[in-house]
């Protein structure tokens, strides 16, 4: 089975270098990232940009837009990349020229908000620019939900319930929640239900080795908070699978995510259903 990761990192970020080196036990370099791929059938990534430009400083209220994939020199060939936005630098002269010049790029496709991680809610006028680019070049807008990675955040920004608003305005557009929202599962379950442009990612629910992820597996409490939502909601052809890489190995998710998901729809979700959310994608990887 051919699989697609539609979320991992690969990024200059001292929160994620930590992270492998402590918790998921990867190695977060190029050359770690396309082993793990050979080893988990992964034939590509899409990679979710965000920049330092001081250590330490995720979310960095001084990164430029578009904020990119910035790990190594060059990215590995089965990586393509979501642009990430800071909207507190969006209004400076030629960023949204940036912007708009990095989405002709063959390898950028789609755009990536920080909900939570910046302070706005993603309806605000600031991403105005952000998503008449995104309806000119018929990208997605990919958006973090639920829990954030940095205590920085503030999660009334990305509880999944304060955006339903914009998925309704922009219709034209396909949205991509990341997390599936997590905590809160089955409020992003509801939205999947009623908005029919809306995808939702599976990745980031565990962040360890995979030793962490076969115990939880074991554990139903944990694991029936994940199926309960995703039964309840049956949009098998809108949940699409990505890790979070490096924040858990590969292997190891890929059989926790196959756990919760009923294996007629496993070709959906670990591969046609990013294809759906990616157009861009199927012409570079078929």
């Amino acid at each position: 089975m051919k699989i697609i990761d539609a979320h991992v990192h690969f990024s200059n970020i001292a929160a994620f270098k930590e992270t492998a080196q402590a918790q998921s036990v990867v190695d977060y370099t190029a050359e770690g990232l396309l082993e793990e791929f050979k080893n988990a059938g992964v034939i590509a990534g899409v990679g979710m940009g965000v920049t330092e430009t001081v250590e330490g400083a995720f979310p960095d209220s001084a990164a430029m837009n578009p904020m990119l994939l910035d790990l190594s020199d060059s990215l590995p060939g089965k990586l393509f990349t979501c642009v990430g936005i800071n909207p507190l630098t969006l209004h400076l002269d030629g960023q949204v020229d940036a912007l708009e010049q990095s989405l002709r790029s063959d390898r950028v496709i789609g755009i990536k908000l920080y909900a939570g991680y910046y302070h706005y809610n993603i309806g605000d006028e600031i991403y105005g620019p952000v998503y008449k680019l995104a309806s000119a070049y018929q990208i997605p807008i990919v958006i973090h939900g639920g829990l954030t990675y940095a205590d920085q955040g503030l999660l009334k920004y990305s509880h999944p319930l304060s955006m339903e608003e914009t998925f309704f305005e922009y219709r034209n557009l396909t949205f991509m929640l990341c997390h599936h929202g997590d905590p809160w599962i089955m409020d992003t379950a509801a939205l999947l239900e009623k908005n029919p442009n809306l995808y939702t990612d599976l990745s980031g629910w565990i962040v360890g080795d995979a030793a962490k992820v076969e115990r939880l597996l074991a554990e139903q409490t944990y694991t029936d908070h994940f199926k309960g939502p995703i039964i309840f909601a049956e949009k098998y052809d809108r949940l699409v699978f990505g890790t979070d890489w490096p924040l858990v190995p590969l292997n190891a998710y890929i059989t926790f995510v196959k756990s919760l998901i009923p294996q007629v729809h496993w070709e959906d979700v670990f591969y046609n259903n990013a294809l759906r959310v990616f157009p861009k994608l199927k012409g570079l990887i078929e």
